[in-house]
């Protein structure tokens, strides 16, 4: 007779809008959140820096699909740069490599700020997660390598001077996309004042389509899942006979979740009838109407009842699903 495999986890979809705290890594941090929801699955959509805090949007089960359209959004990050020292790991956490005396005035600073905005080459950090043949940069610098590593295009959509603490540091506000490493906006910035300068303090605010009014944080994500505890009496074999369903203990912690369709407000949105999202999640073609249903897409995304049920392409009215959604 045929052993039956372990139960994995839950097959609870959603986003969590983590609000990570420095010192977690981003794998940890999709451990702990998988952890806590009883997830059968997790990933999260752009790797935060342990030193850094702030948001980073962790997908569950068939959220996991729409982890692509989440990393191609735009994120601000608010920094602080400290002068005077260039670091190894362009952050507070390498030793210094290079000093300066000299300290930037608001208006140099204010002067080289427009040469980092649009579209710009930018040679990303040694400690990244950049491949080189195959290797993380970050492997790679861990063992004495230096590394050149070529500067890649990226876009800035705005760089604002937030304020001035003291002449060693500048807090800054940057909108960004894919891709664009704030440590190596520091390194450059200070490059460029002939003062050098490293990344002390960071913080993600925002990745879009998310707000910081979708922040979750840690603690409040654990006196949720403290909720879904078994309560009750202990049978003989040590096992408590919990009467609430499972759905009824994990409410609580499913409710700071934001729903899968939110990470694709970038696409057109076709609502459908129960019959045709039938056909489609059995991988069927549908023709779409409606005043707002576009006849031609390259891609798109269609809802029953509000709930999603694929992403495809529209073409002479036709709908052809592509990544289709459980449930």
């Amino acid at each position: 007779m045929a052993r039956r495999g372990k139960k994995k986890g839950r097959p609870i979809s959603g986003w969590v809008v983590f609000d990570k705290p420095v010192g977690m890594g981003s794998t940890e941090a999709v451990s702990k959140i998988k952890w806590l929801f009883k997830a059968d699955k997790a990933g999260h959509a752009g790797t935060l820096d342990p030193l850094a805090s702030g948001m980073l949007p962790i997908a569950l089960g068939e959220a996991t699909k729409t982890v692509p359209y989440v990393m191609d959004g735009a994120k601000v990050y608010r920094f602080t740069v400290t002068w005077g020292e260039e670091r190894l790991t362009d952050d507070l956490e390498g030793p210094a490599t290079k000093t300066s005396d000299k300290r930037p005035t608001e208006e140099e600073i204010r002067a080289v700020m427009p040469n980092y905005t649009g579209v710009i080459m930018q040679a990303p950090p040694q400690f990244s997660a950049i491949k080189i043949a195959g290797e993380r940069a970050y492997d790679l610098a861990r063992e004495g390598e230096v590394l050149d590593i070529p500067a890649r295009e990226v876009e800035i959509g705005r760089l604002d001077l937030v304020e001035r603490p003291d002449d060693s540091r500048t807090v800054f506000e940057v909108e960004c996309g894919k891709g664009t490493y704030v440590r190596s906006l520091a390194r450059d910035m200070g490059r460029d004042l002939g003062c050098y300068g490293h990344i002390s303090e960071l913080r993600r605010t925002e990745v879009d389509p998310f707000t910081p009014e979708d922040l979750v944080t840690l603690p409040e994500l654990e006196a949720a899942a403290a909720d879904a505890a078994p309560r009750g009496e202990a049978g003989e074999d040590g096992r408590i006979d919990d009467p609430r369903s499972e759905k009824e203990r994990f409410a609580p912690l499913d409710a700071l979740l934001v729903e899968t369709g939110a990470a694709l407000d970038c696409l057109p949105q076709i609502a459908i009838s129960d019959d045709a999202a039938t056909k489609i999640r059995l991988g069927n073609p549908v023709i779409v109407r409606g005043r707002d249903a576009p006849a031609e897409a390259d891609e798109a995304c269609v809802t029953a009842r509000g709930r999603l049920v694929a992403i495809g392409a529209v073409e002479a009215g036709m709908f052809k699903p592509k990544r289709v959604f459980v449930g």
